[in-house]
């Protein structure tokens, strides 16, 4: 192979990677996409709160549709797992993940149910170089605001939730620490503490 036509080849390939990761990055701005997420799973509440009441299974369906689908569970995984995140396998790391993804529905589900019609405003966007762009709200409570910042990952073709923030408490590391003392009272051993791991949202906001 001549040296032109090596020279070429090797622009074609990088020109189709670069065109690639341009058309792969999210088409939303950060603040568009958390206000897309809300308004979606705000309104289904909305329009089903009557058939809501006294029933937790069609609770955390709409916010299994609605929410998980937008929550980066592999990176919200190694944040609360913490360091035993590295010395844990892959099938560990995925059965962690399921456990964490199934308990936080059921918390927020619980949450939800008493939804009654709660507004919210987005605080102005401050974009960053940062690679995890923040995108703060503030849900109104009967009066009381309470602001939640969205920590967003880049999944390729959209945002996904990375970790949460709300009233400044660190949701991800109020987490860490829980499993943490969970795998110490289950002796250092990872299994048992990924398997009885009950991730508490309230404990870690009362913080």
């Amino acid at each position: 192979m001549n040296m032109l036509l090596k020279q070429t080849l090797t622009a074609s390939v990088l020109a189709t990677m670069v065109a690639t990761a341009v058309q792969a990055a999210p088409a939303e701005a950060p603040p568009a996409f958390v206000k897309r997420v809300a308004d979606g799973l705000i309104s289904r509440l909305k329009a089903e709160h009557g058939k809501l009441q006294n029933n937790p299974a069609a609770v955390k369906a709409i916010v299994r549709q609605n929410l998980d689908p937008f929550v980066d569970g592999q990176a919200f995984t190694r944040i609360v797992m913490g360091t035993y995140a590295n010395n844990s396998t892959p099938a560990q790391r995925a059965q962690f993940e399921q456990n964490f993804r199934n308990t936080l529905i059921e918390n927020y589900g619980s949450a939800f149910a008493k939804y009654s019609n709660q507004t919210y405003t987005m605080r102005p966007y401050k974009a960053t170089n940062s690679k995890f762009p923040v995108v703060t709200i503030d849900f109104n409570n009967n009066g009381e605001k309470i602001p939640v910042s969205f920590q967003l990952s880049d999944a390729g073709s959209q945002w996904k939730v990375r970790n949460l923030n709300v009233s400044g408490i660190d949701l991800g590391l109020q987490f860490r620490n829980q499993f943490a003392a969970n795998v110490q009272r289950n002796g250092g051993n990872i299994d048992k503490a990924i398997a009885t791991f009950k991730p508490d949202a309230d404990a870690a906001v009362k913080k």
